[in-house]
């Protein structure tokens, strides 16, 4: 189940000192890409709508995180499966370029 979320990685290590300092790699085990496929029981948006924005929610703005912060869970998996995300016309016009290009088959 989902601890936290957030727009930045986590963990975040702030020791700085030499070779104890472990950076940011993408590739790494430690760090998880996050593909969102949330589903939810009818009763639940019900109840989800009616709560409040949370603290942590506007901090990040991520909704998931109202979720969390009302003491409900969020199951997540790992996948293989690998997703371009499209959050913006421009991501939009990037995936339907590796379409054409046969880069990417939908």
């Amino acid at each position: 189940y989902a601890l936290y979320y957030s727009r930045s990685p986590i963990p975040f290590f702030r020791n700085d000192k030499g070779s104890d300092r472990m950076r940011f790699d993408p590739d790494s085990t430690r760090y998880k890409k996050h593909i969102g496929l949330y589903v939810f029981r009818r009763d639940f948006l019900d109840e989800y709508i009616k709560l409040p924005m949370t603290p942590l929610e506007k901090i990040e703005s991520l909704e998931q995180l109202r979720v969390l912060e009302n003491g409900h869970r969020i199951k997540v998996i790992n996948t293989a499966y690998d997703a371009v995300g499209v959050d913006v016309p421009e991501d939009l016009e990037k995936l339907e370029n590796l379409v054409k290009e046969g880069k990417l088959i939908l």
